[in-house]
């Protein structure tokens, strides 16, 4: 069997590699192969995005939520969760502050609220892209369908995250209640893809049951979908979930992770998660050596902040506060990032736009 170190080289030079290799890769995996993936992953960012770090201005728009994922701390079944809704007032307020502090991708993220409907959620939109013509303005909402999504789109929104969370149909299973599928996530992130919007997944590292061939189909997965924009964070239990004593997933597995992601998918823009952060106080620039290029500090109104606990400790203020963008420009700097005032959008994206492809990006 090839060495670690072989097949992280492999990787970086056919930019994929078999189920049976990822899972040796990821099953075997120590220090020396994460410092090593790291490095090549910082070596692939440079060549795409220099020493640049992209800020996305975090709003998070409701706490409800109609799914009862195993794992989340907004799930319908969870009693604790405080629950809360912005309007498109708010919303446009948190544009504002951000807009005033450099921010020009506003991520509006929310449980699945059946609240917002289409028309309340593309008249929002079309007013922050006419406020803010210049700015991006990408949804995580979950999942709808693909004529929400096309609405969505033609009112102006520029990218959607949805993560797929498993490509292990077993484990999906395990992670969701009955009526939520692998099967109809994967047909929403193929609609998206279709309709034009620049696409985000990802997973969590280190999730009940999840296996080293678990995350071989995750890399497979994202391989054939190619997507924009990739987010990886380690799970962290919900006290009143039933995964509440589980222990959290490694910030190694993590980084490691990260770094793969880059060295398969070198355009992406890969973010350095909040829960990464919140496992390790250094996390988002371990983050950013392992390959990451994006933070999203967060702009909602500070006395919601604190409602919206996917999991246990999630940071909310400070570091991972927009208002605390100077320290945050300070922090990267010190291990050799620049943050730029930049929509930052994924470079395949630009050059197709530049050649006339795209329109809305």
């Amino acid at each position: 069997m090839e060495s670690n170190i072989r097949l992280i080289r492999k990787l970086e030079i056919n930019q994929s590699l078999d189920h049976e290799e990822f899972a040796a890769l990821i099953g075997t995996f120590d220090m020396k192969d994460l410092e090593f993936a790291s490095e090549r992953a910082r070596a692939a960012r440079e060549i795409h995005y220099g020493n640049k770090v992209y800020i996305r201005g975090l709003i998070e728009l409701t706490s409800y939520c109609r799914c009862g994922c195993h794992y989340c701390g907004l799930g319908r079944d969870v009693k604790s969760a405080e629950r809360y809704r912005l309007d498109a007032e708010e919303v446009l307020a948190c544009c504002e502050k951000g807009y005033f502090l450099g921010f020009r991708t506003f991520v509006i993220q929310g449980g699945e609220d059946p609240y917002y409907s289409d028309e309340m959620l593309c008249d929002m939109i079309s007013r922050i892209k006419g406020r803010y013509p210049e700015c991006a303005v990408t949804l995580s909402l979950g999942e709808r369908s693909r004529e929400s999504y096309a609405k969505l789109f033609e009112a102006g929104a520029d990218r959607y995250l949805l993560r797929h969370e498993t490509a292990d149909e077993g484990h999906y299973s395990m992670l969701h209640p009955a009526g939520q599928t692998l099967k109809q996530r994967m047909r929403c992130l193929l609609n998206l893809k279709e309709i034009g919007f620049q696409v985000g997944t990802g997973f969590m590292a280190g999730s009940p049951w999840q296996t080293a061939e678990c995350l071989a189909k995750d890399m497979l997965f994202m391989k054939a979908l190619d997507p924009e924009m990739v987010g990886i964070g380690p799970f962290i239990p919900h006290h009143e979930t039933r995964f509440r004593d589980e222990k959290p997933g490694s910030v190694d597995l993590t980084l490691f992770m990260v770094a793969l992601t880059r060295l398969m998918l070198p355009e992406a823009l890969i973010p350095a998660t909040t829960a990464l952060g919140t496992l390790d106080s250094k996390g988002r620039e371990k983050g950013m050596l392992s390959g990451a290029n994006v933070v999203m500090p967060n702009l909602s109104p500070m006395d919601v902040r604190k409602k919206y606990l996917l999991y246990d400790n999630k940071a909310y203020t400070g570091s991972e506060a927009a208002e605390s963008l100077n320290s945050l420009k300070k922090s990267m700097g010190e291990a050799g990032f620049e943050v730029v005032v930049d929509r930052g959008d994924h470079i395949g994206m630009v050059e197709k736009a530049m050649r006339g492809e795209m329109q809305n990006v």
